[in-house]
């Protein structure tokens, strides 16, 4: 079958034409947009790509049009399917109905941690012999992609609670039907879409519908938001992790130990590659997700201290004139403060100069501006790129005081975060997108001295 995939570029849509790839389907695909990482996965699997949505690509004659919820109503190619009558699908009812059925699947939902947490899940099940396939919404430093399509009984996936597509309002994660879930956390996100919290928890609460009896859920104790959620109808056993009083993980980012506690009596412990609270709790749910697919915690602890994060997860994209620059996919002013803490964590008293791009359409809103200040109080420096937003980045981050600049402009904040560093210095630069390549050019800005 000739599958077409609009929108192919994103991390999730692109994961859908990874697996269908696989699966011996031909697979092509559009987006507006083309860059990587993923733009350079497809094409290493040979997936042909075009840019833009003309309604010319209808001359391909895919068999089925599948239709990412990045195309809205009024996009030429969508507009020219309908028209005609095609075949389409979105593409997490493709996933469902073509790849999931018959698997355990184990499904990572969350406002934050999700990509980390399903990729050290899939990890985890890897490692022990399980061969999952699986769906993350990054590329795991392990695998080297993002999608893998296999015969196993295993799957995991990253559910996100975002909407499915044009014609389907419902978040994605209603398509999964999983027998393991895990619920990191929930907070508000996603302002275009939901117009405050409870209607995120009323999606989750969806969610849980689907979850059978005989599964289980991994919930984060120390969530009221989840607790409200589960409180609406659970029927699934819960499994709570980060619990003073059962479940729970410690650590230290100096030495990368982290150990893991049931109750009074230690677990395990091991030294690792991550830092920060939030990743050492991302690491015990994937741990008792796992046990519940038959993975003994101790089998999974030592498939952590082999686990190499996600790619743009406090990555390190080099180092120039004593300088290290890493990129880091934080875009929510929680996600900036546990990435900015773990980072803090790893470094010491070293100064860090945060670098904020507020691209996700949470974000342009301004519906959480206001908490970014407190979100950027542990860097030693932040700097903020403000072009095309709706509000006054400048007046939001005037708490900050001096340490705080703002510009329109990429070259020039380029140059000013250049010009405030010196040897030692750690630059921690967090967007959801790519930024302009400002890594690219942070580096080459700082070689040349």
């Amino acid at each position: 079958m000739h599958i077409h995939i609009l929108g192919i570029c994103g991390t999730f849509m692109g994961g859908i034409a990874l697996i269908a790839r696989a699966a011996g389907h031909r697979v092509t695909g559009c987006d507006a947009n083309v860059y990587p990482p993923m733009s350079t996965q497809l094409a290493a699997e040979g997936i042909d790509l075009v840019e833009g949505y003309g309604a010319d690509q209808i001359a391909l004659n895919a068999d089925l049009w599948v239709v990412g919820n990045a195309v809205s109503r009024g996009n030429p190619l969508l507009e020219a399917i309908l028209d005609r009558g095609l075949s389409y699908i979105s593409g997490p009812q493709w996933l469902a109905e073509n790849i999931l059925q018959g698997k355990w699947v184990l499904a990572v939902a969350g406002t934050h941690g999700k990509t980390t947490t399903s990729a050290m899940l899939a990890w985890i099940l890897d490692d022990a012999g399980l061969q999952p396939g699986y769906l993350i919404g990054g590329v795991p430093q392990n695998f080297g992609k993002s999608a893998n399509f296999s015969r196993s009984s295993f799957f995991v996936v990253e559910a996100d609670e975002y909407d499915t597509a044009f014609c389907d309002k419902r978040s994605k994660f209603v398509h999964y039907r999983p027998r393991t879930a895990i619920l990191n956390n929930l907070e508000y996100d996603h302002a275009d879409i939901f117009c405050d919290l409870s209607a995120i928890e009323t999606q989750f609460h969806h969610f849980m519908r689907t979850i059978p009896q005989a599964g289980r859920v991994v919930a984060n104790a120390a969530e009221p938001a989840i607790d409200r959620v589960l409180k609406r109808g659970c029927w699934t056993p819960v499994e709570r992790f980060n619990d003073p009083g059962g479940w729970r993980a410690i650590g230290d980012d100096a030495t990368g130990a982290l150990s893991i506690y049931d109750k009074s009596d230690e677990i395990g412990r091991i030294s690792w590659q991550l830092a920060g609270t939030h990743n050492r709790n991302n690491a015990l749910a994937a741990l008792l997700a796992a046990r519940h697919a038959g993975v003994p915690i101790a089998r999974g602890l030592a498939a952590l201290t082999r686990f190499e994060n996600v790619r743009r997860r406090l990555e390190v994209r080099g180092t120039a004139r004593g300088v290290t620059v890493y990129d880091d996919f934080a875009h929510h002013p929680t996600a900036i403060a546990t990435t900015l803490a773990g980072l803090r964590g790893r470094v010491g008293e070293a100064r860090i100069f945060a670098v904020v791009e507020p691209r996700s359409n949470t974000m342009k809103l301004g519906t959480i501006k206001d908490a970014l200040p407190g979100s950027l109080a542990a860097a030693d420096r932040v700097f903020c790129y403000g072009a095309d937003l709706g509000w006054d980045a400048a007046a939001v981050l005037a708490p900050l005081g001096e340490k705080a600049q703002v510009s329109a402009d990429l070259a020039d904040l380029v140059e000013r975060i250049v010009a405030a560093t010196r040897h030692g210095d750690h630059v921690l630069v967090m967007s959801n997108g790519a930024f302009g390549a400002i890594h690219e050019k942070l580096l080459r800005a700082l070689a040349r001295g």
